[in-house]
């Protein structure tokens, strides 16, 4: 398996394969709308707007599994992202990243680049960087500012 032949899900309800961006670097992140982290997303959407003609795109995952920060649908996840932070960057419907129901995303994310102390996401907005070939190059911590990404990202386009 490779992540170009995952399934996901857009807040829209619309399916895709990954495959749609074989060629493309990725940022994965999960997300959450009411967190400490959350203007991150203003962040995310500067290095998609500074990226995406150059083969980047960031894709966001609405999670609630921690502190319960991302109370409602995936929807209403992607309509609060458009309104508070002009998020552009596609959105996908609410999934869970840990325990038996992690969606194959996440434990395929995982299984590639563990955390400090094990593969566990700790909490939101912990970002994943893909390379043209479909690597998992790099996991950041929730900590990480977006922006700091962008010589990592610039290595890989």
């Amino acid at each position: 398996m490779n992540i170009y032949d995952i399934e996901v899900e857009r807040s829209n309800g619309d399916t895709y394969k990954l495959s749609q961006y074989k060629g493309d670097v990725m940022l994965i992140v999960n997300t959450a709308s009411e967190c400490g982290f959350t203007p991150q997303f203003k962040d995310l959407q500067a290095l998609y707007d500074k990226y995406k003609d150059q083969g980047f795109i960031v894709l966001g995952f609405p999670c609630n599994q921690f502190g319960h920060q991302e109370p409602g649908s995936g929807a209403e996840a992607m309509q609060n992202c458009q309104l508070n932070y002009g998020v552009t960057f596609p959105m996908h419907q609410k999934i869970e990243v840990n325990g038996a129901n992690a969606h194959p995303l996440f434990q395929y994310l995982k299984s590639q680049q563990s955390g400090i102390l094990n593969e566990k996401i700790k909490w939101n907005f912990t970002k994943f960087l893909i390379n043209r070939e479909g690597q998992v190059i790099k996991r950041f911590s929730p900590q990480k500012q977006p922006l700091q990404l962008s010589n990592a990202i610039e290595n890989l386009l």
